[in-house]
C-alpha cells in the first residue's frame, strides 16, 4: 500500500461527496483520487485506478451500492469497501447485506438528522482505515496460527460455566452471524455481546441475528431479566452491565463514560460479568476488531480460571483486539471463526455442563 492510502468516494449526492472529500482532505492522511455518483462509476473506477479504499453509498441510481460491491468482489478487485449507511430499517438491512458481501465496515451517512458532523464521520473513517492497515502490517513473528493450550486447572469438570461473553468490532456483524447460526437449540447459557456499532443499528442487527439463530436474541433493554438460552446485544451508545438482585440477574444500561474509546465497551461488559458470575465461571470470546477494547478484561478472566477463546488472524477482518489479548497471554484457544462454537460446545461438555 502506498504512503498515503488512495480513496474514492461514490455517492449520488454531490453535496455528500464534497462534504466528505473536504473533511477527509483536511486530515491530510489520504489521497482522494476520484469520485462517482453511481454503482457503475464505482466499478469502472475500481477497475481503472484500483484504489486502496472506496467509500460507497448504498442507495444510488442506475446501479446501487450492493450491486457495485458484488461486482467488485466478483472481479476480485483489490479495493476495500466501507459503506455509507442511513439510519433506517431499510438502511440497516442493506448495510448488513453489504457486510455479508464483503464490505469491511460501515459509517453513518452525513445528514441533517444525524448527530455526527462531517468531521466526526471523517474521523471515524480514518480510524477504521488506519486500524485495517495496521492489522495487515503485523510482523510475522507475532502472528498466531491455530493454537490450543494443554488442559490445565481451568478445565476441570468440577468447575462450571454460567455465562458467555462475546466482544467484537470491525468485521464482527458477519462473524457473529456465523457464531449465532452455530448455536444449538438446547444451548442453556445466557450470552452477552458487545459489537461496536452506532446507536440505531444494534436493534436491527439483534433482530437479524434472532431470525438466524436458534437462541432468542434481542437488543438489551434496561431491567431485562437475564434468562438461560437468551442472547443480549448491547445497544449502541450505551454501556451494558449485569447486576445481581437476590437470586436473579438483570441488564443495566447507562450512558456513562466511553471506555477504550467505546460505548458500548467490551471491557465494561466483561468486568461486569466477572463481578456478577465470578470470572472462573465465565467463557469469554474476543473476535475481529481494531484496538484493544476487552483485551485486558479477558486476560483477567483467563488468569482467574475462566475459559477464553479468540478468533484467529486468518479469519479476522482486523486482527487487533484479539491480537492484543493473545499477546497478553490471556487466551486459551486461538481458532478459526468456524471452530469457535464447536470448541465452546466441546468445552461445556468436558466441564459437565
Amino acid at each position: 500500500m502506498k504512503e498515503k492510502p488512495s480513496l474514492v468516494i461514490v455517492d449520488d449526492s454531490l453535496l455528500v461527496r464534497n462534504i466528505l472529500s473536504d473533511a477527509l482532505t483536511k486530515r491530510e492522511e489520504f489521497d482522494i483520487v476520484a469520485s462517482g455518483k453511481t454503482g457503475i462509476d464505482c466499478v469502472e473506477i475500481a477497475e481503472k485506478l484500483k484504489p486502496d479504499f472506496i467509500i460507497l453509498d448504498i442507495e444510488m441510481p442506475i446501479m446501487d451500492g450492493l450491486t457495485a460491491l458484488a461486482e467488485i468482489k466478483k472481479k476480485r478487485l483489490p479495493s476495500q469497501v466501507i459503506m455509507l449507511s442511513v439510519l433506517t430499517q431499510h438502511g440497516a438491512d442493506a448495510t448488513f447485506k453489504a457486510l455479508e458481501l464483503g464490505a469491511i465496515d460501515f459509517v453513518p451517512k452525513p445528514s441533517s438528522g444525524y448527530q455526527f458532523s462531517p468531521e466526526d464521520i471523517a474521523g471515524v473513517i480514518a480510524t477504521k482505515i488506519r486500524g485495517f492497515i495496521d492489522s495487515r502490517g503485523i510482523p510475522k513473528s507475532v502472528r498466531t496460527e491455530r493454537t490450543e493450550r494443554p488442559p490445565n486447572k481451568s478445565f476441570q469438570k468440577a468447575d462450571r460455566v454460567d455465562a458467555i461473553g462475546i466482544g467484537t468490532s470491525t468485521g464482527g456483524p458477519k462473524a457473529l452471524q456465523s457464531v449465532f447460526t452455530a448455536f444449538p437449540a438446547n444451548f442453556d447459557k445466557p450470552v452477552f455481546v458487545v459489537q461496536h456499532m452506532p446507536a440505531g443499528f444494534t436493534k436491527a442487527f439483534a433482530e437479524r441475528l434472532n431470525t438466524l439463530s436458534k437462541l432468542d436474541v434481542k437488543e438489551a433493554e434496561q431491567g431485562d431479566l437475564v434468562k438461560a438460552g437468551h442472547a443480549y446485544i448491547a445497544p449502541g451508545d450505551h454501556q451494558m452491565k449485569v447486576v445481581t438482585r437476590g437470586k436473579d440477574r438483570f441488564i443495566e444500561l447507562s450512558q456513562s463514560a466511553h471506555v477504550n474509546g467505546h460505548r458500548p465497551s467490551i471491557e465494561v461488559l466483561f468486568d461486569s460479568l466477572s463481578e456478577n458470575y465470578g470470572a472462573n465461571h465465565l467463557m469469554s470470546v474476543i473476535m475481529t476488531g481494531m484496538g484493544k477494547d476487552g483485551s485486558h478484561a479477558i486476560a483477567n478472566i483467563h488468569k482467574a480460571g475462566g475459559v477464553t477463546l479468540a478468533q484467529n488472524e486468518e479469519t479476522s477482518v482486523v486482527y487487533g483486539m484479539n491480537r492484543v489479548a493473545v499477546e497478553l497471554g490471556g487466551i486459551d484457544f486461538v481458532l478459526p471463526l468456524e471452530e469457535l462454537v464447536p470448541k465452546m460446545l466441546d468445552l461445556l461438555k468436558l466441564r459437565g455442563n
